[in-house]
C-alpha cells in the first residue's frame, strides 16, 4: 500500500512538472509574440524600396527589448518555412 501511495505521489508530481513546463513555454511564446509585434515600428526601414534605412530611436528601442532567443528562434523557423511548404529554399544575395 505504501508503494502505491509513493507511486501516486510521484505521478502527481510528474504531472505537475509537465503542466508547469507547458505553462512556462506558453507564457514565453506569448511574450515572444508580443515582443515581435513591437517591431512593426521598424517596418519603414526594412521593407524593399525603403529610402530611409537608418532606424529611428523607436525602432532601436523595440529591437533592444526583444530577447535574443526569441529573435533567433523566429529567424530559424522562418528560414525553414519554404521547405515545409515544398518551395525552393530562400537564398539571399548578401
Amino acid at each position: 500500500m505504501e508503494s502505491l501511495k509513493s507511486l501516486s505521489s510521484s505521478a502527481a508530481l510528474l504531472l505537475l512538472l509537465i503542466a508547469l513546463a507547458v505553462q512556462t513555454q506558453l507564457a514565453h511564446s506569448q511574450q515572444c509574440t508580443s515582443q515581435l509585434s513591437s517591431l512593426n515600428v521598424c517596418a519603414p526601414f526594412v521593407v524593399p524600396g525603403a529610402t530611409n534605412t537608418s532606424p529611428n530611436s523607436e525602432c532601436c528601442n523595440a529591437l533592444e527589448a526583444v530577447q535574443h532567443d526569441c529573435l533567433c528562434s523566429t529567424l530559424q523557423i522562418a528560414s525553414r518555412l519554404p521547405s515545409k511548404c515544398n518551395l525552393s529554399p530562400i537564398s539571399c544575395g548578401n
